[in-house]
């Protein structure tokens, strides 16, 4: 595939099975990055994102915050999102698109959200990608859903101090007192085995965007 930002053809890994995943672990591959979309449709993201992205200065609370209010605004429009930590410092928001739309449209759409949760939030919240101009305040990155656009995995471990892992919630779970350091390594084997995939939505049937959209204009 070629990389505009890197202007040169890359190879990308294709990990379809259990034996590829451990040859990754093997290589040492910490942090699973995978695209949004899969290599029957490339063209097509399984599911669009919405990642709030903190400044140095934000707390986790006020990510939460927002995630609250995103929430709010995907239960207007009739969307069934689904949230994780990125065990790092913030939150990512998956919306199911089931590869029926472009990743220029699942970007228009994402963004359109974002203006939503900017308009009632704009005082904590951007939309500006340049990190001074955002001014200390969380960014609603759209952006990432562009071709190629990487975010790291649910249920992957990133080499942060504690091995913290991008753990899937609950959405009554994020509220006041959620850590993301509560999930690492050692935790997320007996919270699976309690709560399952919490995941396994975004692979189910996708948005209708139009609907969604006429639902907000009420």
């Amino acid at each position: 595939q070629f990389s505009k930002s890197s202007d040169h053809t890359i190879n990308y890994l294709l990990c379809q099975n259990e034996a590829t995943l451990l040859y990754m672990a093997n290589l040492g591959c910490i942090e699973i990055n995978p695209w949004n979309s899969r290599i029957g449709h490339l063209e097509n993201p399984d599911y669009a994102i919405i990642d709030l992205d903190p400044s140095d200065t934000n707390t986790f609370e006020e990510v939460i915050t927002v995630a609250q209010v995103v929430k709010q605004i995907l239960d207007q429009a009739g969307i069934e999102g689904f949230c994780k930590t990125s065990g790092s410092s913030g939150i990512h928001i998956y919306i199911p698109l089931a590869a029926q739309y472009t990743y220029a449209e699942a970007r228009n759409f994402t963004k359109l959200l974002c203006m939503f949760v900017e308009e009632q939030l704009p005082d904590l919240t951007s939309m500006t990608r340049a990190v001074k101009a955002r001014k200390g305040k969380i960014y609603l990155d759209y952006l990432q859903n562009r071709k190629g656009q990487t975010l790291a995995a649910a249920y992957c471990v990133r080499p942060r101090s504690g091995a913290t892992v991008s753990a899937p919630l609950e959405w009554h779970e994020v509220k006041p007192g959620l850590k993301i350091g509560d999930f690492t390594l050692k935790t997320m084997p007996s919270r699976l085995q309690e709560k399952g995939d919490l995941f396994a939505g975004i692979h189910g049937a996708g948005i209708d965007m139009a609907a969604a959209i006429e639902r907000l204009e009420k």
